[in-house]
């Protein structure tokens, strides 16, 4: 394609082709559930079959949109050969099928899919080829997205100190790349320690790997020892990306997000959380919390840990309250989570909003 890229010069899983792409009748999806041990791909012959890769969690963080846009694409394929009329029906119903693959984050994913249908729909008037008007339809979505979190990890870095330490949390996508680009721009020797983010070890295996791989000092903890580790290292900030911005100030991210906040807290260490807030949650309380399978919790990358007949309970997702919370980092500056209405009345349109 001759579309200019965003993600030139980002980690090997940031960019585009090895997050999700369509050509010629498949989806192929980076398998982030074995990546960095393996490099796989998880190949898709029809949407419902991306649908529920993202159910399965074979693409994580914000890894499930692209994949999203990617299954129109080939939603659009699937129906080529039906009239004009019957292909947007189909596409509209492949739309409401994607967005429902995992419940907490089906308001981004409709965001998603509708600016999808409204290319597709572009496509179908003009006669050009719909799954390809759909796939550039989202190299664009993502070059815009990708622009915004470029200008969000600019108003992050700039709250690091020149020489500091920070905590993730599970994997920010392309926040992470973005936020370590702007840190060597701007000449910051920044180290980091993740907590590995179990079950799935996002921050272990997707976001140590791409500091790994951008030439930076990354170390990885277990889930329970953030609190030491803040004393003891020195750690002069904790940021993480959001699955959810709430308008009320609470943030939806991974589980295990909440008490790292708890300790940030405790040790008067800030908390910045980067993303937009979402129009489509006024309150913590339109969000539902995605339960997952519990099996995943008594075993550790296949292994089992706990004995059989021992329960397992697996929430996705946490809720951290705006208190804890020092500020949103969002593409137009910094907002109290108090004050979240204020990023629209500033003209803040948000990271997934439709591009055209």
């Amino acid at each position: 394609m001759n579309e200019m890229r965003a993600d030139k010069g980002l980690a090997f899983m940031l960019q585009y082709e090895n997050v999700a792409w369509y050509d010629a009748g498949a989806v192929r999806i980076l398998d982030r559930r074995v990546y960095p041990g393996r490099i796989e791909f998880v190949t898709c012959r029809t949407h419902v079959e991306v649908m529920q890769a993202i159910r399965d969690m074979v693409t994580q963080s914000a890894g499930p949109y692209t994949a999203a846009g990617m299954g129109m694409a080939l939603a659009a394929w699937e129906c080529r050969e039906k009239t004009k009329q019957a292909q947007l029906v189909f596409l509209e119903q492949a739309a409401v099928c994607i967005a429902n693959a995992r419940p907490t984050t089906r308001k981004r994913m409709e965001q998603v899919c509708s600016g999808c249908l409204t290319g597709a729909k572009e496509a179908l008037e003009s006669g050009a080829r719909v799954d390809e008007a759909i796939r550039a339809h989202v190299v664009r979505a993502n070059n815009s997205r990708y622009s915004k979190v470029n200008e969000i990890a600019k108003y992050l870095v700039a709250m690091f100190p020149q020489k500091g330490t920070v905590m993730t949390q599970c994997f920010g996508e392309t926040i992470v790349g973005m936020m370590l680009k702007e840190a060597k721009l701007a000449g910051k020797e920044v180290r980091l320690f993740c907590p590995e983010t179990r079950p799935y070890f996002q921050g272990a295996r997707l976001t140590a790997t791409v500091c790994h791989d951008m030439g930076f000092d990354v170390t990885v903890i277990t889930d329970n020892m953030p609190a030491f580790v803040m004393e003891r290292e020195g750690v002069d900030v904790f940021t993480c990306a959001a699955d959810a911005i709430c308008l009320d100030g609470y943030v939806v991210n991974k589980g295990g997000t909440f008490q790292i906040a708890i300790c940030a807290s405790h040790f008067g260490i800030p908390t910045f959380v980067t993303g937009a807030p979402d129009a489509g949650h006024p309150t913590k309380d339109t969000v539902t919390i995605e339960m997952r399978d519990p099996e995943f919790t008594l075993q550790a990358m296949g292994i089992r840990t706990a004995a059989e007949g021992v329960k397992g309970y697996y929430p996705a997702f946490d809720m951290t309250p705006p208190h804890l919370i020092s500020g949103i980092v969002t593409d137009r500056g910094v907002f109290s989570p108090f004050d979240l209405h204020r990023y629209f009345a500033d003209g803040g349109a948000g990271e997934y909003d439709t591009v055209v």
